[in-house]
Order: C-alpha cells, then sequence, then structure tokens
C-alpha cells in the first residue's frame, strides 16, 4: 500500500500522533513523562472501556435487519409500521438470561429474543424470549428470581440447590421450568429457535377498537435444539459458540429470518376468559386464538462495532408506538420501569442519543442537560410555552391503548379464574407436545440438575413439584435420583 493510502492515526480529538509504540521519555533510557497526552489518553480510555453488566441477560449477541408487513393488519391495528408493505429497519439482541457476559452460549437458560424497530413514528421496542411463559407472574419476584438464578453471596458460585428452592416455593413457576428442562431448553443456534413477546400487549385500530396480542416470531429455519451432552461438550470448546454462528451465517450471506404471527384476543374477551390473559406464566391455546400471519424478520447485516451497537443497545417495553400499548399484565407493567431505569444505571441518563438507540424520526423533546448529551436542546425548554416550542395533539394521537380498573389496593397476583392453576398448562406441554422420547430426555435433564447439588428439604419438595405437574413423571424423577445416590 502507498504512504498516500494508509490511514493517519489520531488522537481521540483527531490531531495526527507519531508513535503509536513509543511513550514521550526523557531520552531512550529515561523515565515518561506526565506530559504525554496520547500516552495518558491511551491508558485513561483503557481503564474505563468496560462497562457494568447488564443485571439478567448479560451475554448475547445481535445483529441488522429489516421488518416487512407481507399481510393486512389494518382491522387491528393502525401502527404504520404494521400496515401492508411497510419495511422498517431493525436490530435484535439474543442473549442467556442468568450468565455473566463472560458465560458459556449454551447454558441450559431461556433465551432472549428482543427486537427494537426503527418506526416513522418513533421506536417500537418487543422485549421477549424464546418461551411463551416466564417463570413468575408479580414483579415483586424478580429480583428475587434473578438471584436464585445467579451466584450465592459466600462463595461466589451458582448453585443448583437454590435455584430448586426459589422454584418449588413458587409454583407458578412449574410451566416455564418444564420448558426449559426439555428439549428446547437448549436451542442449538439463536437461528434456530422461535422469540415470543411473552406479555400481552394491546393493539388499538383508527376507529378505536382495542384488542389484546401476543407475537410469535416462527424461524423459518426450523427448530434445532441441543442435548445437555451436545452443550456441556460446546461449553467448553466453544463459550461463544451462539455469537459466532451468527455472525458467519450472515457473513456468508445467509440470512436468517422468522415469521412473524399474531394472537388476537378481543377486547371483551379478556374480561370472561377460563384463564388469566394476562398471566405471564400462561398460554393461550391456538385452538382458541390461531396465529394469523403478518410479515418477515430478515436479519442481514452484522454490527460493525459490538460494544457500541450490540453491547450498548438499550430495549425497553415501555417504547410503544400509536397504534400500540400495554397491558395489565404485572410483569410487563414491572418492566416497562424496570428496563428504562437499567439503561439510566449502566448507560447514562442520556442513552437514547446513543446512535443504535437513537429513533429514525423527528425527536422534539424537552429534555436538557445530563452526561454525555449530544443532541442539541434549543428554547425554550419548558412548557407549556408561548415560544414556538413542541406541542401535544391529543387529536391526532389520542391516549387511546388503555383499558379501566378498579379495586382496593391490595397485594395479590391476579384474581383466581376458572383454569387458573399452576400445573395444568405444565402437565399438557408434557403429555400432549413431547413424545416419549422427549419425556425421556426430560427426566434426564432434570434428574441430572438435581443430582449437581440439590439436597433436603429442598429435594423432597421437587419431587412433590414434578408430581403436580405429573405423577408418573415425578415418580419416574424420583427414582433415577435416588438410584444415582445410593
Amino acid at each position: 500500500m502507498s504512504t498516500d493510502s494508509l490511514k493517519t492515526a489520531t488522537t481521540d480529538s483527531g490531531a495526527p500522533v507519531s508513535s503509536t509504540e513509543n511513550s514521550l521519555s526523557v531520552g531512550a533510557d529515561g523515565p515518561i513523562v506526565l506530559h504525554d497526552h496520547y500516552l495518558i489518553e491511551q491508558m485513561a480510555t483503557f481503564n474505563r472501556e468496560m462497562i457494568p453488566d447488564r443485571q439478567p441477560h448479560a451475554k448475547g449477541g445481535g445483529a441488522f435487519g429489516y421488518f416487512e408487513v407481507t399481510h393486512d393488519l389494518s382491522r387491528y391495528t393502525k401502527a404504520k409500521f404494521l400496515q401492508k408493505g411497510a419495511k422498517t429497519d431493525v436490530v435484535i439482541r439474543f442473549s442467556t438470561v442468568a450468565g455473566e457476559s463472560g458465560s458459556p452460549d449454551t447454558w441450559r437458560d431461556p433465551r432472549g429474543f428482543s427486537v427494537k424497530f426503527y418506526t416513522e413514528e418513533g421506536n417500537f421496542d418487543m422485549v421477549g424470549n424464546n418461551t411463551p411463559v416466564f417463570f413468575i407472574r408479580d414483579p415483586m419476584k424478580f429480583q428475587h428470581f434473578i438471584h436464585s438464578q445467579k451466584r450465592r453471596a459466600d462463595n461466589g458460585l451458582r448453585d443448583n440447590d437454590m435455584q430448586w428452592d426459589f422454584w418449588t416455593l413458587c409454583p407458578e413457576t412449574a410451566h416455564q421450568v418444564t420448558w426449559l428442562m426439555g428439549d428446547r431448553g437448549i436451542p442449538a443456534t439463536w437461528r434456530h429457535m422461535d422469540g415470543f413477546s411473552s406479555h400481552t400487549y394491546m393493539w388499538v385500530n383508527e376507529e378505536g377498537e382495542r384488542f389484546w396480542v401476543k407475537y410469535h416470531f416462527k424461524t423459518d429455519q426450523g427448530i434445532k435444539c441441543l442435548t445437555q451432552d451436545q452443550a456441556d461438550q460446546l461449553a467448553g470448546s466453544d463459550a461463544d459458540y451462539h455469537r459466532r454462528d451468527l455472525y458467519e451465517a450472515i457473513k456468508r450471506g445467509e440470512h436468517p429470518s422468522w415469521t412473524l404471527k399474531m394472537q388476537i384476543m378481543p377486547y371483551e374477551d379478556a374480561k370472561t376468559y377460563h384463564i388469566n390473559p394476562f398471566d405471564l406464566t400462561k398460554v393461550w391455546p391456538q385452538s382458541e386464538y390461531p396465529l394469523i400471519e403478518v410479515g418477515k424478520l430478515v436479519l442481514d447485516r452484522n454490527p460493525t462495532d459490538f460494544f457500541a451497537q450490540i453491547e450498548q443497545v438499550a430495549f425497553e417495553p415501555n417504547n410503544q408506538v400509536p397504534g400500540t400499548g400495554l397491558s395489565p399484565d404485572k410483569m410487563l407493567l414491572g418492566r416497562s420501569f424496570a428496563y428504562a431505569d437499567a439503561h439510566r444505571a449502566r448507560l447514562g441518563v442520556n442513552y437514547k442519543q446513543i446512535p443504535v438507540n437513537a429513533p429514525k424520526c423527528p425527536v422534539h423533546s424537552y429534555s436538557k442537560g445530563g452526561t454525555m448529551r449530544s443532541l442539541n436542546a434549543s428554547d425554550p425548554v419548558y412548557s407549556p410555552n408561548t415560544k414556538g416550542g413542541p406541542a401535544p395533539d391529543a387529536e391526532r394521537f389520542p391516549e387511546d391503548a388503555v383499558w379501566s380498573a378498579d379495586g382496593e389496593f391490595v397485594r395479590a397476583a391476579y384474581t383466581l379464574r376458572p383454569d387458573d392453576d399452576d400445573f395444568s398448562q405444565a402437565a399438557k406441554l408434557v403429555n400432549d407436545v413431547m413424545d416419549d422420547a422427549a419425556r425421556d430426555r426430560l427426566v434426564q435433564n432434570v434428574s441430572g440438575h438435581i443430582l449437581g447439588g440439590v439436597e433436603e428439604p429442598v429435594l423432597s419438595r421437587v419431587f412433590e413439584y414434578w408430581k403436580n405437574v405429573d405423577q408418573k413423571l415425578g415418580q419416574r424423577i424420583q427414582d433415577a435420583v435416588l438410584s444415582q445416590k445410593k
């Protein structure tokens, strides 16, 4: 390469530097000098280049792409990015829940599946997982759940006994734990797993009609999973297996895709439905609310700076746009505060100005100041005003993604409905969805996990937990564990 074609190294301020190898010193054998500002910049930046891990979902990866609507959904939502023919840029991040940023990709754990849509009406975020349910239904338990899946305070080690202690004391976990311990507990790759909103959301159409909805991103690559032995081997040989697979597939031109399908429930149905439709530990049977096809999500571009574009990407379920909204799902409402709060603590109050998080539509906000602000504020900086500042438009953008509620202040998850038990949907998953071979693997996965340190009195509760799911299954797990303990 010619000298003219080489890029000149500079400081972070853009000034050329004469050396990237040697510090400025008093003679070749003398001490370095404090006013070598380039050396100081290099060392100081290095010392500060790491930011705190996410609390859950610390390990992950992602890519960019687009979402294109292929079917007419206008009768259900007025959101512009959900109208037939609309094509919207997206960024997606996949992750594990419990592991730290350096943990193996192939631990048995739910996978995060979060998508940011850069719509013309603002960013819309869907924060989901590769399972249609979750462990708990009330955000009061969320912090405790995450702590139980991470590390002990005394020795800094993960602890299976701690995990089962929490799960068995919270029977609503049974449905998710059955998913977790089954074949889909360890996807072969991120490309070969589905993504779900899990939560119930709201859609609103132009006439103001409201609908309850669930998002299902169905992989076009087909479902593929790893056995426990395969996952353990990969954890030791290639801890970044899933991250590497996605990057290399896109680099080869094999662009993974998912078909978005929706379950849609008329607003009034929720009032009399036989299970609480906002309970995150339950699914809506597809026989009652079948999947409706919407469009295609395609990933076709890798990040060019993993830290700036993936580590700093911030998803939050409160990012809604006209025609979409939240629901009375207590976990969703808790997350609508918790996610944004986590980003402010981790990335700074102006995290939405980081390029990967910045909307691609105009922003007319009264926010100003704060650490790392990059957008210029302009007067007036208050509202209301008569100085030409941005004004709300309730006629064009009514607050219509709402619902009514009344009652005394109580600390209770939900009012029980006829089929609101904690074990029947888990039992259906075991007996109606799994075949004999899958049930055998479930017994093997559960018993192997239990043998990894679960002791009395938790052990007896674990056996009872699985017998509540299915008596025969629970007995098989108990027999498998006790035979190994002899």
